[in-house]
């Protein structure tokens, strides 16, 4: 699965990544824009050069122009123009992932339910919007404008990166041993020269994000932040004091190591941590579970967790059990009792590698500090 969703990627398409872009292009002496794909430009102010292009092929997401004339003869010309959703609280074309400070704007002075992260939930839970055209439709656009922003970080920012997915439950409190050995495993991973990745909830995905982000402090401030956090053990019953601590958090160490998240607002009631540099959210949960099991190229850990840990582990080593023996990538079972005993996810999981490939690649520890070294080994 593409990041983008893209089921027939084409080499001879071009995206035309920012206004920027689309000026060299015309300054090089281009003539025609088939096979340009242009989303949520800002085009106002170049309608002769747009006239003076051959439209025929070119695509349009979302895109603004200086008045509904020059939509009117693109058209005319052969473009394909998808206008702007009218209702709709968010940017189904958007061209970058998220960051918390979008997701959390003004959450220092406002309530949570004020966020647009929390104005998007509201909208995906009104009466029949989850069966409505116009919005499955800006829903599945903005999934696959994400997944065109994710491919785009992995392909060039991040080429090369080795992304380790941390798995664990959303309830682990900020003031448990759990959230402090997924923060203590984020941070391990992050100074080993991975990038972690999550599924960018509360919980102990939010401990292994903030683990990367605080890094590079000393183990004795990195410790005392984890302290701090620990004021605010969860989101319920207030998001805003438990994103404003974390935002306190993250104001006073800007610029912390990078790492990903990817939530979804399928669990909009689990709110994206703030501790992920970059965060690609979907409204297809789906999609999200796929796509952050496929990026983990480097191996992913499971902590202790229920329900949807659980089918985590399951889809991960379907992957396994069917891939080809070069794409299967370890699996790290933390906690023996938790994974043998309280959910016996251990015993099945050993049954099913038996006689495959994956079979000398799955493991079961009872620590992250051995967690680390079988996905750096």
């Amino acid at each position: 699965m593409n990041p983008s969703g893209a089921l027939n990627p084409s080499p001879r398409t071009l995206d035309v990544e920012s206004v920027e872009h689309f000026d060299r292009l015309v300054g090089a002496g281009a003539w025609s824009m088939h096979g340009w794909h242009a989303q949520s430009l800002d085009l106002r102010g170049r309608t002769a050069q747009l006239n003076n292009l051959d439209a025929q092929g070119a695509i349009f997401l979302g895109c603004t122009f200086d008045d509904d004339a020059v939509e009117d003869s693109l058209r005319s010309r052969g473009a394909l123009i998808f206008p702007k959703l009218r209702g709709i609280p968010f940017n189904p074309y958007r061209g970058s992932l998220y960051s918390a400070a979008e997701l959390y704007t003004d959450i220092r002075a406002k309530e949570y339910e004020s966020t647009p992260d929390a104005r998007v939930y509201h909208w995906s839970m009104l009466p029949g919007q989850r069966t409505s055209l116009d919005a499955t439709l800006a829903a599945a656009l903005h999934d696959h404008a994400i997944g065109n922003a994710l491919e785009e970080l992995l392909g060039n920012g991040w080429a090369g990166a080795r992304l380790v997915g941390v798995m664990g439950g959303h309830a682990a409190p900020r003031d448990s041993g759990d959230f402090a050995a997924a923060a203590w495993l984020g941070r391990l991973l992050a100074l080993a020269g991975f990038t972690v990745a999550t599924g960018g909830g509360p919980g102990s995905m939010e401990a292994a994000n903030a683990g990367a982000y605080l890094s590079v402090l000393p183990e004795t401030e990195f410790r005392s932040q984890l302290v701090e956090l620990s004021a605010v053990p969860g989101f319920r019953p207030s998001v805003t004091a438990w994103a404003r601590t974390a935002e306190r958090v993250v104001e006073r160490y800007p610029g912390g190591t990078e790492s990903l998240g990817i939530p979804t607002w399928f669990y909009g009631h689990e709110p994206p941590n703030l501790f992920a540099s970059h965060i690609a959210k979907y409204f297809a949960n789906s999609v999200r579970e796929a796509i952050l099991l496929q990026l983990c190229n480097a191996g992913t850990v499971f902590l202790p967790g229920s329900a949807g840990t659980v089918q985590e582990i399951f889809q991960d080593a379907c992957e396994n059990y069917y891939g080809a023996p070069e794409k299967i990538t370890p699996m790290v079972l933390v906690g023996k009792e938790h994974w043998q005993q309280r959910y016996p996810a251990w015993p099945m999981l050993q049954r099913l590698a038996e006689g495959r490939d994956m079979a000398d690649r799955i493991f079961l520890v009872d620590s992250v500090e051995e967690a680390l070294e079988v996905v750096a080994g």
